[in-house]
């Protein structure tokens, strides 16, 4: 008897215990084997020793839950004090959210377009090649259509038509022009695709597009749209130059560069020594675009330009790697964008 409370009583684990148990009050333990063996004695003898080996049991039992109730509270206990907490450590920070930069930049867009009388247009995501090159003004051999540039999403579609992802917002100029009747100025802002990745491309970028056609547009209304756009963008004025260029949806056309702001046009590594940037391309709409919607160039002149939002908003906040704006480091976004407007 005192033996087994000795070890009970040193028991250090559940486990041990456990043991301890079994071997004394299991099935086949030393008070259950002394039990079944009564049957072998006198009645007399019987009852006494089965009373004594029942108040034995009972007190090993008592003994072995209540060192079991001990090992579980120290147990508790430990687990308690190893996962205590400071109260006088600081709290973790807590931040706001914010609206991602290339979000912030494409409604500063919309809002300094909105002030020069622009509005909203739309097109889709996945765009017919129709829409997408041809009505465009873009020859068949154009090197924008090649497999290695443009992503397309099913080259035979049932109705005939290639669809790609749209490489530009472009498209929203011709679906404008087939539907609304000059005079208009409309402004397009999404997503487009092209296969480029590295420090100034991405696979899905952002563009905005803008296009104005009403009766007496001329190259100098374009030029002033643009500084005043710019101005309102990047909240003061900056300095502009222009050069020609080529692309197949405007005649004449322009490649339109800033100062850049980190040298103010003396040289540095950003511009490549040369004090500009290039920012968007522009020029009055091609004869070949206006007839898509019906228009006689002579009547209803108009021009467009398109810019990558992803671009601007590298100028804005001088950021000098695209793809930090993708990868989703909150350190690096929390610098930027704007505090999401209260609900109240």
């Amino acid at each position: 008897m005192q033996q087994a409370l000795t070890a009970i009583a040193a028991a250090q684990t559940l486990a041990d215990l456990d043991a301890i148990r079994v071997h004394y009050l299991g099935q086949k333990g030393e008070i259950t084997q002394q039990l079944q063996q009564l049957g072998k004695l006198a009645p007399e003898e019987r009852k006494t020793q089965g009373a004594a080996l029942n108040a034995l049991k009972t007190e090993l039992a008592d003994a072995i839950n209540a060192r079991r109730d001990a090992l579980e509270t120290a147990a508790l206990n430990a687990k308690l004090a190893e996962q205590a907490v400071d109260v006088t450590l600081p709290a973790d920070p807590t931040y706001n959210g914010r609206i991602h930069p290339i979000t912030a930049a494409m409604e500063d867009i919309a809002a300094a377009l909105k002030t020069l009388g622009f509005v909203h247009a739309y097109g889709p995501e996945i765009e017919s090649d129709e829409y997408n090159f041809t009505k465009l003004n873009l020859p068949e051999h154009h090197p924008a259509r090649q497999d290695q540039d443009t992503f397309y999403v099913n080259p035979f579609n049932t109705d005939g038509q290639k669809y790609v992802l749209r490489t530009q917002t472009s498209n929203v100029q011709i679906r404008t022009l087939e539907a609304v009747k000059p005079p208009f100025r409309v402004m397009g802002i999404g997503r487009v695709y092209r296969r480029d990745y590295d420090l100034t491309h991405t696979p899905q970028f952002h563009q905005v597009e803008g296009m104005m056609v009403e009766e007496g547009t001329t190259f100098a209304h374009m030029r002033g749209v643009l500084d005043e756009f710019l101005r309102l963008f990047f909240g003061a004025p900056v300095k502009t130059r222009m050069r020609p260029h080529y692309f197949p949806f405007t005649e004449p056309s322009a490649e339109l560069d800033m100062e850049c702001q980190q040298c103010k046009g003396k040289g540095c590594r950003i511009c490549k020594n040369t004090g500009w940037l290039e920012l968007l391309g522009c020029g009055m709409v091609h004869r070949n675009v206006l007839a898509v919607g019906g228009l006689n160039p002579e009547q209803h002149p108009g021009f467009a330009f398109g810019a990558g939002v992803d671009r601007l908003a590298m100028l804005k906040y001088g950021i000098t790697d695209l793809r930090l704006f993708f990868e989703s480091y909150a350190a690096f976004l929390r610098q930027f964008g704007k505090a999401p407007v209260s609900a109240a």
